[in-house]
């Protein structure tokens, strides 16, 4: 949650005419984030959760990636998004940290 805050502080900056381009997409995939992970605990296999583990892994990565040309086209400074790449790389750590748990149960 803590990463969509970040997002979602951050996007409400960008210009106006990014509310339907890169802020829309920056917070879909926040978003998406805790509630793939939310969803696929609420499954009742392990694979399904593993699953939707893996998509929320692709929402980060797409974060990464817009982050990236936000500072690219002169959006944000890398110093801006620093607060976001923090948040990233910690939800990433913990995500791999549950993946590994979650294929011990397989």
């Amino acid at each position: 949650m803590e990463l969509v805050e970040v997002i979602y502080r951050l996007t409400a900056s960008l210009p106006s005419e990014e509310n339907h381009g890169l802020e829309s997409q920056l917070r879909r995939a926040a978003v998406s984030i805790p509630s793939n992970i939310a969803e696929g605990q609420s499954r009742t296999s392990t694979k399904e959760f593993l699953n939707h583990l893996s998509m929320a892994r692709g929402s980060l990565a797409e974060i990464e990636t817009q982050l990236e040309i936000t500072v690219r086209l002169g959006f944000f400074s890398a110093e801006r998004v620093a607060a976001a790449d923090s948040s990233i790389q910690k939800l990433g750590k913990q995500m791999h940290a549950l993946r590994k748990a979650l294929e011990v149960r397989k």
